[in-house]
C-alpha cells in the first residue's frame, strides 16, 4: 500500500469506525486522531462510545480526553490540535488516520477552513435561544437565510446550535460565516466513509445502547452531575447524556430514556449520512458483516 499523507475514516455512529481504524492502524503502522466533538471530554466515556483502554493500548490515539466537560473546545482549537497531532504522527514516520463522525471537524482539518475569529458570546446565545423558543422552530434559520443564504443552505433548520453560531459570527464580525469559512491550504487525504444497510445500522445502534446501559451509562451521567457539571453544559446536551438526565430527575423511566436515546441516535445517524453524502470526495464502503480486519484490508485496497 502507498502512504497517502492522511486517511479519513468517517461514517454514521455505530457503523464500526473505531474497530476498523484500530485494525487498519495495526496493519499500516498508523496512529489515530479522533474527529469527534464528544470524545474530547474527560469523564464522558460510555455515552460517547470512546475507544476502550484496550484499543488505546493497541494503537496510539490522539485528541481524546483533552478537556473537562465545562471547558469550551472551539472548532479553531480542535483544528490546531488535530493538525499538530497529524504533523507529529508523520514526524514519527507513521500514517495518520483521522477517524470520527463529526463532519465539520473533518472538513476543518482536510480543507484547512479559515475559522471565524469570534469567541463565544454566551449572553447573545441565550438571547437567541429564547427568541427561537418564542418564535417557534425555524425562526432563527429564517433570519440567517436573509443574512447569509449560503450558510443557511448548509445548516439544517433544526440545527439551532449551528444557526446561532452563524448569527453570532455575523453579529461580532459583520461578515457572513460562509465568507469566513473559506479554504486555505487543503490537506491531501484519502477519504473513506463506512456504511451499512439501514436495518443493520439500526440493529447496531440498538445493541450499542444496550451495551452502554450495561456498562454503567446511568452512573456515568449521575457522576458528572455529582461532580458539579450542570446539565445545561453543551457537552452534557450531547447524545447519550441529555436523554438520561430526565430519568435521573424522575421525569422518565429508564425504558423511556432508552427509547428516547435510540430514537435520537437514529436521527443523528441520518444527519451524519446526509453530511457525508454531500461531499463527493468520500469513497463509500459497505462494511456488511465483514470483520474489522477485512474492512481494513478493503480500505488499503482503496488507497492503492
Amino acid at each position: 500500500m502507498g502512504s497517502p499523507p492522511l486517511i479519513v475514516i468517517a461514517g454514521p455512529t455505530a457503523v464500526g469506525k473505531t474497530s476498523v481504524a484500530v485494525a487498519l492502524a495495526e496493519q499500516c503502522s498508523a496512529e489515530i486522531v479522533a474527529a469527534d466533538s464528544r470524545t474530547l471530554y474527560r469523564g464522558m466515556d460510555i455515552g460517547t462510545a470512546k475507544p476502550s483502554a484496550e484499543d488505546r493500548e493497541r494503537v496510539p490515539h490522539h485528541l481524546l480526553d483533552i478537556a473537562r466537560p465545562d471547558e469550551v473546545v472551539t472548532l479553531a482549537l480542535y483544528q490546531r490540535r488535530a493538525l499538530a497531532a497529524i504533523d507529529a504522527v508523520r514526524a514519527r514516520g507513521h500514517l495518520p488516520l483521522l477517524v470520527g463522525g463529526t463532519g465539520l471537524y473533518i472538513r476543518a482539518v482536510v480543507d484547512g477552513l479559515r475559522i471565524p475569529p469570534a469567541p463565544p458570546d454566551w449572553t447573545l446565545r441565550a438571547a437567541l435561544e429564547a427568541e427561537e423558543r418564542a418564535g417557534g422552530p425555524g425562526t432563527l434559520h429564517r433570519r440567517l437565510d436573509q443574512i447569509d443564504p449560503a450558510a443557511a443552505s448548509r445548516i439544517h433548520p433544526h440545527n439551532v446550535r449551528r444557526t446561532i453560531r452563524a448569527l453570532e459570527v455575523h453579529g461580532r464580525t459583520g461578515v457572513p460565516i460562509s465568507a469566513l469559512q473559506e479554504r486555505s491550504a487543503a490537506c491531501d487525504a484519502v477519504m473513506v466513509a463506512l456504511t451499512v444497510d439501514r436495518a443493520k445500522l439500526y440493529e447496531r445502534i440498538h445493541l450499542r445502547i444496550d451495551q452502554m446501559l450495561a456498562a454503567g451509562l446511568v452512573n456515568e451521567v449521575r457522576a458528572l452531575g455529582a461532580a458539579g457539571y450542570p446539565k445545561t453544559l453543551p457537552a452534557l446536551q450531547g447524545l447519550g447524556y441529555k436523554e438520561i438526565v430526565p430519568h435521573l430527575e424522575g421525569v422518565l423511566s429508564l425504558a423511556e430514556s432508552r427509547a428516547l436515546l435510540e430514537r435520537n441516535t437514529r436521527r443523528y445517524a441520518k444527519r451524519q449520512l446526509t453530511w457525508f453524502r454531500a461531499d463527493s470526495r468520500y469513497r463509500w464502503l459497505d462494511v456488511g458483516d465483514d470483520p474489522p480486519e477485512v474492512v481494513a484490508a478493503r480500505i488499503r485496497d482503496l488507497c492503492g
